[in-house]
């Protein structure tokens, strides 16, 4: 029997319910075997008053993703999400779905273009790149309706694989408020930064993108290397071992 990555617990002091959801989204459970997305709708439904979701993922299905995001949001309770350790990829998204969202003080949120491994003709490439664009469009409508930023800005933040710390998640409208804090609104007891520049064009500081940050990498090695062989050189000797 696989794993759930969800567990329900009843809060003894407020009576309400509680749902944990731990590692990664629909991990080899949305294929036709005994997890479905209609066993989590039947559990959600035993639990009919307020609902306070903890989540700790890395991500995983977008699908399976939305359809929670989606019937958290259909729930006649609030719906109350709590960041406590990560809420990354698809997880963010569910995290989209809280009437209130909070987030641990040392928590994080990370929001990133989606993927897939595809193969086929040239044909199946271009179908393939244009459901991942239709797919995007659906995550930008979950960060829009949260945060009210402009889709083109949600849009380059998720081309950037961006990184949040609950301060930058608190100011960008991510979440509603951080875990533990008597201050509710911190980002109002800071000074406005100036407009040096269009707030569409300005992105967060928590960035960052493995694959960026090995070109860059490749980059400085290559600058600072003064010896080797010229690539005309090596073409020419490439060129003798053809037949």
């Amino acid at each position: 029997m696989n794993k759930r990555f969800w567990n329900w617990v009843k809060n003894e002091d407020t009576g309400e319910s509680e749902l944990y959801l731990d590692g990664a989204i629909s991990d080899e459970t949305w294929f036709g075997d005994e997890i479905t997305p209609a066993m989590f709708k039947s559990e959600l439904k035993k639990h009919t008053g307020n609902v306070t979701v903890w989540i700790n993922s890395p991500g995983g299905d977008v699908f399976a993703a939305s359809q929670i995001y989606t019937m958290l949001r259909n729930h006649k309770g609030k719906i109350t999400v709590k960041i406590d350790g990560l809420a990354a990829s698809a997880a963010s998204v569910v995290a989209m779905a809280g009437d209130e969202t909070l987030i641990s003080p040392t928590g994080m949120l990370m929001i990133h273009n989606p993927s897939t491994i595809a193969w086929g003709n040239k044909a199946d490439m271009e179908k393939t790149i244009e459901l991942l664009d239709e797919v995007k469009e659906t995550i930008l409508n979950a960060y829009e309706d949260k945060t009210h930023l402009s889709r083109t800005r949600l849009s380059h933040l998720m081309d950037e694989e961006t990184w949040f710390s609950a301060k930058k998640a608190k100011q960008l409208g991510f979440v509603d408020g951080i875990l533990f804090s008597e201050r509710k609104l911190l980002d109002e007891e800071e000074p406005e930064e100036e407009e040096s520049e269009p707030k569409e064009n300005r992105l967060p500081s928590m960035t960052y993108s493995p694959s960026k940050t090995m070109s860059s990498f490749l980059q400085k090695v290559s600058a600072n290397t003064t010896t080797g062989t010229p690539v005309a050189q090596l073409e020419k000797r490439l060129e003798l071992l053809k037949y």
